[in-house]
């Protein structure tokens, strides 16, 4: 299902409202309710064109979910689908984001700097002592990876009362529907997820090569 250019509709190939927020768990049993109906192996013995198009709607059915089970991904997809386009100043640091912002990068540059200061240590004793230090570092990147995991999960509370002003709007291709939602804090929110997955990353990354000495 395709609307206005605005490419295909995962919340209606999964049957799901079109709203900021929905249940994991739920949206996870539909998938898979839909993928068994729509698996290929049910389709072995017919004609071919039958199967080519179980195939096509099983794997447009698997992109929807993979779109619509992650929070950025679905709030990129429903902005374009509400906005007609992609969210502008994507790179801006949202409202409240700053602190995080820094002590991200200050942190993964200071891990970085004990990384580096390691790999260059050949003495024993040294590496000894470079080990004990690096379980040190250990607990700070994980504690600010709490901290990030607790803005997402901020986030996700928001985003969740948000589907009552979805559930109120005007309905879809109404002239007012775009006016009735808060379409400038839901992209802000979209790039706060945008940097959390990337602080994510960044701060797993981390780990593993602190894990590796």
């Amino acid at each position: 299902m395709t609307n206005e250019g605005r490419g295909v509709d995962h919340f209606g190939c999964l049957g799901e409202l079109r709203r900021p927020w929905i249940d994991p768990e739920a949206l996870r049993t539909r998938f898979l309710e839909r993928s068994t109906e729509l698996h290929p192996d049910r389709f072995h013995g017919a004609e071919e064109s039958v199967r080519g198009e179980a195939g096509q709607r099983f794997s447009a059915l698997n992109e929807a979910y993979q779109v619509l089970k992650e929070p950025r991904t679905r709030l990129l997809h429903l902005i374009e689908w509400e906005a007609g386009s992609k969210p502008k100043d994507i790179q801006k640091i949202p409202p409240g984001t700053m602190d995080l912002f820094v002590e991200v990068g200050q942190l993964c540059r200071e891990v970085d700097a004990f990384l580096e200061q390691r790999r260059q240590v050949v003495s024993p004793m040294l590496k000894v002592r470079l080990f004990t230090e690096g379980m040190g570092w250990v607990e700070k990147v994980k504690g600010l990876q709490g901290k990030v995991s607790a803005r997402e999960s901020e986030l996700n509370r928001e985003l969740r009362t948000m589907n009552d002003v979805w559930d109120a709007a005007p309905p879809t291709g109404s002239p007012d529907r775009l006016a009735a939602l808060p379409m400038g804090r839901l992209e802000e929110v979209y790039r706060v997820m945008s940097y959390a997955g990337r602080w994510t990353g960044q701060i797993q990354e981390r780990l593993v090569q602190l894990a590796s000495g």
